[in-house]
C-alpha cells in the first residue's frame, strides 16, 4: 500500500463535500507530476484529504477506489484521475505550520513541492501525521 496527499480548496470541494458523495473522481489535476502520482495509485491505497488556501490542514482520510482514468474534464487528454472515497475525518486537524515546525518532515513532499496538489507521503510521514491526527496509521 502506497500514502497519498490529496490537495484541495475547501471553497471548491471540501472535506464535508466528500463525506455526502460515495465515489468522486478527483479531476482537474494539471500539472504532469501530480498527474504522475496519480498514475501511480492502486485501489486500496489511502490519503490524506488536505484543505488548502486559508486552512492549510489535514482534515481527513481518502481511499482510492478507482485507478487512474481519462479525466473528462481535459479536453487536452493529456491528464487523467482516480475515484476516492471518505474514510473518516482525522480527530485532530493537522496543520501546515505544525507540519513545518516538527524536524521529521524535512523532507516531506508537502513542503518541498508546496505547488502540488497530489503528493506522496512516506509510511513514516504517514505514521507521524496519523499519530499528531490522533488516529491509528
Amino acid at each position: 500500500m502506497a500514502y497519498w496527499l490529496f490537495k484541495s480548496e475547501p471553497g471548491t470541494w471540501s472535506w464535508d463535500d466528500q463525506v455526502k458523495t460515495e465515489i468522486e473522481g478527483w479531476d482537474g489535476v494539471r500539472n504532469h507530476q501530480a498527474c504522475n502520482n496519480m498514475r501511480a495509485m492502486k485501489k486500496g491505497d489511502l490519503g490524506f484529504f488536505y484543505h488548502s488556501v486559508n486552512e492549510r490542514q489535514i482534515v481527513g482520510i481518502v481511499e482510492v477506489v478507482k485507478e487512474f482514468h481519462s479525466d473528462p474534464t481535459d479536453e487536452s487528454g493529456k491528464f487523467g484521475m482516480v475515484g476516492v472515497k471518505a474514510v473518516k475525518p482525522v480527530k485532530v486537524p493537522v496543520t501546515l505550520q505544525q507540519i513545518k515546525q516538527d524536524a521529521r518532515f524535512g523532507e516531506f513532499a508537502l513542503i518541498r513541492q508546496s505547488r502540488l496538489s497530489v503528493v506522496p507521503v512516506s509510511p513514516e510521514h504517514w505514521a507521524w501525521l496519523c499519530e499528531m491526527a490522533g488516529i491509528k496509521a
